[in-house]
């Protein structure tokens, strides 16, 4: 099904798009979109993980770490 702008469902005919939007128009129906507050703990969580990870290596693992991470990109 596709999905718009903020990742809500849409309908992929038009006129199951306009049945779609006179339901939620006229309340009978209630939009359902994914909230920005699950997103954003979602990226604070794998945030926290990676500072995490660097906190526990050396300085030498870290720059060891960043030198193959730039040899990987430069590679491609």
């Amino acid at each position: 099904m596709p999905r718009g702008p903020r990742g809500e469902k849409r309908r992929a005919n038009v006129t199951g798009a306009a049945v779609k939007l006179m339901r939620i128009a006229t309340g009978a129906e209630t939009e359902e979109l994914e909230t920005e507050r699950a997103k954003s703990a979602a990226a604070e969580l794998g945030s926290r993980g990676g500072k995490a990870r660097a906190a526990n290596m050396s300085q030498k693992q870290r720059t060891e770490l960043a030198r193959k991470a730039a040899r990987a990109r430069w590679q491609r």
